[in-house]
């Protein structure tokens, strides 16, 4: 049984106030849950929790990475989908031209990380540079010794998420930039456990997922430090991604609520009981909670109906920034 700590008084208060308006145990239906394979962890955890407080309700959650998700959910086939990036300009004209209102909610911090096999000795830090020669494509490195010529002369072995995955396209972004390219020839699952295994049993491999997945497999992995732009090696952590300094591979998680969907007694529990519970949830599967203003925000926008994202301005353009600037 999960012990929940609530060091996020607003949210706990709004859990308290907003689900004790229902009785969980009362509660029918269906909740359809779709998406981003790193944020399954935590939807699925808070899942089973809401579960034995509303065991009327079923809740399935799949993981067709976030662009699967984003395809079954802006023409209507789920209630809410998982995201390991914010929805992009294309994803939100189609709920517009779907008529399909959402609401985006925040859930937790990540840091993407760059995983080797344990065996390997070699790679004691990674430059973004280094990764771009690893993972761009164009004149990539082959061998190790492409990458750095004191390291071995042997065919480096490449693991990553599908192109629906969200962490395909945040790490796309960060090593190649909009325009530019992943090389084609590496493995590719949709499922992390699988990236998990494809690089533990290969001594010359090098991959990248969430951090809950390095978290977990700890014993059987090689976290890669990367050099920031202050140059330090940075290792994922708790501490280091929630004050930035695991740059610039730390990024925010995301579920979005279908609006209509979000009328039904038993989605709107539901997320209700994400935001309660969830911060506690997030820290045990092994992500970072967010800063407690931001949650009461995101409570204050699903309570209020507040529609569409922040991450995309009145003029169709993309915002970057901090997610406390941003939601603001």
């Amino acid at each position: 049984m999960r012990k929940f700590v609530y060091a996020v008084a607003t949210v706990a208060a709004l859990g308290a106030s907003a689900m004790g308006q229902t009785d969980l145990k009362k509660l029918s239906g269906n909740i359809k849950i779709d998406g981003s394979s790193t944020v399954y962890p935590i939807t699925e955890a808070v899942a089973e929790e809401f579960k034995k407080a509303a065991p009327g309700v079923n809740v399935t959650v799949g993981i067709s990475g976030t662009g699967g998700g984003f395809k079954r959910f802006v023409v209507g086939e789920t209630d809410i989908s998982d995201a390991s990036r914010p929805i992009k300009k294309e994803e939100h004209d189609k709920t517009v031209e779907n008529k399909i209102d959402y609401i985006e909610v925040p859930v937790a911090y990540d840091g993407l990380t760059i995983v080797v096999n344990k065996k390997n000795t070699w790679v004691d830090q990674l430059t973004i540079d280094e990764i771009k020669r690893i993972f761009a494509d164009g004149a990539y490195a082959k061998t190790w010794k492409d990458v750095r010529p004191t390291w071995p002369d042997r065919p480096i072995k490449i693991f990553s998420p599908g192109t629906d995955s969200g962490t395909f396209d945040y790490f796309k972004e960060v090593v190649a930039g909009d325009k530019g390219a992943i090389r084609g020839d590496m493995s590719v699952s949709e499922d992390d456990n699988v990236l998990v295994r494809g690089v533990e049993g290969a001594e010359d491999s090098i991959g990248f997922f969430g951090c809950a997945y390095y978290f977990e497999n700890k014993d059987n992995l090689k976290a890669v430090p990367v050099v920031n732009p202050k140059g330090e090696a940075v290792l994922p952590s708790a501490d280091t991604v929630e004050k930035g300094t695991y740059a610039p591979f730390s990024r925010p998680l995301f579920i979005y609520v279908n609006k209509k969907a979000a009328a039904r007694p038993e989605v709107k529990a539901f997320v209700e009981y994400y935001l309660a519970k969830g911060p506690a949830l997030v820290s045990e599967v092994g992500y970072v909670k967010l800063p407690g203003a931001l949650y009461d925000r995101a409570g204050k926008n699903f309570s209020g109906g507040k529609a569409g994202t922040q991450f995309i301005n009145d003029k169709g353009e993309k915002v970057h920034g901090p997610l406390t600037d941003i939601y603001k």
